[in-house]
């Protein structure tokens, strides 16, 4: 008879104590990929979720010292990349997966970070261009935040003494990369922001990766952006480069020299303005003093053709035309009636007897009465007759009276 083999009875917490420990030496610093899901950050700062695929899942933990380096926050959904740890919860028995390092499948975890903020950000308003304020013409003094050595703030002060000599720059040293850097940024920004004596701020680093520009997609620095009651310049890295700060502050610059020129002026362009607002102004107030002197004329006249010694000396160029006008017409009926009298004058000479004494006739009166004798009978021989001629008269005696009779 075959003696039974012998059987090695493991208890239950043993069994998993065994599966605990191989798990945990064939499956330590792993990397799997899967799909997050049920996704929980829970207050004491851990973060529990399922990683899964088509066919299969496995739960998964981040503990809190790990899970505060991430830059972007992890969702449902959302493909990862996670390295870690396989081990066994030994109370309820299942495995795990214990996470140290999670970044997005096929995109980096700092671009990810950057356009999660940039949503919420934009959701929030803080890059609406209505909000955003209009940088002074001419500061007083400029505040300038950035690394107090390099290139940087060499370039700024360059450009700021060509352009404008003499204006007061005051500057915030800070760094500008690596932990600790947005928030010192950001004390930077509340400090020079609560002056009065400064016009506007800027906010400057030269180029570098999205790593060495991480500073400025940090959300406590943009919002320290927003809130800074003095207008804020964003002039980070390169003209390509771009930054949460970008998008927040209201002037974004392309480069830090280019922010130096964009907020000071050149000297000879404010002379030129000036001088041409100079031009401009004594135009507009040359017309505006013709148009007036020209009111005022008009005025003037219509003031003067409404004045009382205008009047009576109007009327009496009038009434010195009426008398011109009267003596004319006086003169003419003269003329005109003499005419007519000289007419009537000429027609009654040519009518009067002394007209006919003219032609060789004569008129007799019988005297002493000087009646016009017109027939001979009424005179006796003897008798005494005047004898009217065209020039003088005679005084003679009838020696004979002859009937009409005696001459046929």
């Amino acid at each position: 008879m075959i003696a039974p083999p012998s059987r090695h009875i493991y208890s239950v917490s043993a069994l998993t104590a065994e599966v605990k420990a191989v798990l945990e030496d064939d499956f330590s610093a792993i990397w799997v990929e899967g799909e997050l899901s049920n996704f929980k950050h829970h207050t004491s700062g851990h973060m529990y979720f399922t990683l899964k695929d088509a066919q299969a899942q496995i739960r998964g933990v981040m503990f809190r010292g790990h899970n505060r380096l991430l830059r972007f926050h992890p969702t449902d959904g959302l493909a990862v990349l996670v390295s870690g740890t396989v081990t066994v919860y030994e109370r309820r028995g299942d495995y795990q997966i214990n996470v140290e390092f999670m970044e997005p499948k096929g995109i980096g975890a700092l671009q990810l970070a950057f356009e999660q903020l940039k949503a919420k950000l934009e959701a929030e308003g803080l890059f609406d261009p209505a909000r955003k304020r209009t940088l002074p013409l001419l500061p007083r003094r400029i505040g300038i935040i950035t690394s107090p050595t390099g290139a940087v703030i060499r370039d700024m002060l360059t450009v700021i003494g060509r352009r404008f000599p003499g204006l007061e720059v005051l500057i915030h040293p800070v760094a500008v990369q690596g932990d600790g850097a947005a928030a010192e940024i950001a004390v930077a920004l509340k400090r020079l922001g609560s002056r009065a004596d400064l016009d506007v701020l800027i906010v400057a680093r030269g180029g570098g990766s999205l790593e060495d520009l991480w500073a400025f997609n940090e959300e406590g620095l943009a919002r320290a952006i927003a809130t800074c009651p003095i207008p804020v310049i964003s002039a980070v890295g390169h003209e390509t480069d771009v930054t949460i700060a970008d998008f927040v502050a209201d002037l974004r610059a392309p480069t830090p020299s280019a922010a130096a020129e964009i907020v000071v002026a050149q000297r000879d362009e404010l002379c030129q303005r000036v001088d041409d607002l100079m031009a401009r102004a004594m135009a507009t107030l040359q017309h505006a003093v013709a148009v007036r002197r020209g009111r005022v004329e008009m005025l003037g006249r219509h003031l003067l053709l409404l004045s009382p010694a205008f009047q009576l000396r109007r009327q009496a160029e009038r009434l010195q035309g009426l008398r011109r006008r009267l003596g004319a017409w006086w003169t003419l009926c003269r003329t005109v009636r003499g005419e007519r009298l000289a007419r009537a004058v000429a027609k009654l000479e040519s009518l009067s007897p002394l007209g006919i004494l003219s032609r060789g006739y004569s008129i007799c009166f019988a005297l002493p009465g000087r009646q016009v004798v017109k027939a001979a009978a009424g005179i006796t021989p003897g008798a005494m007759v005047a004898v009217r001629l065209h020039q003088g008269e005679l005084e003679c005696m009838v020696r004979g009276v002859h009937s009409p009779e005696d001459s046929k």
